[in-house]
C-alpha cells in the first residue's frame, strides 16, 4: 500500500511532462510547416489536427473515404528535401486504414486524378520513434497524385 501513492504521483508527473513535451513538438512542427509553406510560396489549408494540404489539381468524381483502398503515385520527403520514399509513376495501392494518420486524413481531400501536397506533422506520421531512415518527430511532405479509388 505504501508504494501505491508514490506510483500514482510519479505516473501523473510523467503524464504531465509527456503532454508538455507533445505540445512543444506540435508547436515546433507547426513552425516547421509554416516556414516550408512560406519558403515555397504555397497556399495551404490547415485542418484541426495540424495537417496541411495543397490541391494543385482537383480531380473528378468522388472523394475516397478514410476506409477506401486507393492507388497513389507519390514522393515522400523531409522538409530539407531528403527523399525517403517514392512510388513508380504507375502508383501503389494502399488501404487508407493501413497508412500513417496523415494519409488517412489527407488523401480524402483529393478526388480521382487529383494531385497536390500533404504537409504532415510528426504526430500524424511516425511520431517520436521515427522509422527506417526517418528520425523521430519529423515533419513529412508528400507529393501525391490520386490515380484511382477502389
Amino acid at each position: 500500500m505504501k508504494y501505491i501513492i508514490p506510483f500514482f504521483v510519479l505516473f501523473f508527473l510523467f503524464s504531465a511532462c509527456t503532454k508538455k513535451k507533445q505540445k512543444e513538438i506540435a508547436e515546433d512542427d507547426e513552425k516547421t510547416i509554416q516556414a516550408y509553406i512560406s519558403s515555397h510560396n504555397l497556399t495551404a489549408t490547415r485542418t484541426d489536427s495540424g495537417l496541411y494540404y495543397v490541391i494543385d489539381e482537383v480531380g473528378t468524381g468522388e472523394h475516397p473515404t478514410s476506409t477506401s483502398q486507393v492507388k497513389v503515385a507519390y514522393k515522400g520527403y523531409q522538409t530539407d528535401g531528403t527523399v525517403f520514399d517514392e512510388s513508380a509513376a504507375t502508383g501503389a495501392v494502399f488501404g487508407l486504414q493501413q497508412v500513417i494518420e496523415g494519409w488517412t486524413e489527407g488523401i480524402p481531400y483529393f478526388k480521382k486524378g487529383g494531385s497536390g501536397l500533404l504537409l504532415i506533422p510528426s504526430a500524424l506520421a511516425y511520431g517520436p520513434n521515427g522509422t527506417q531512415g526517418i528520425p523521430g518527430n519529423t515533419v513529412l511532405i508528400f507529393e501525391v497524385n490520386l490515380l484511382d479509388i477502389y
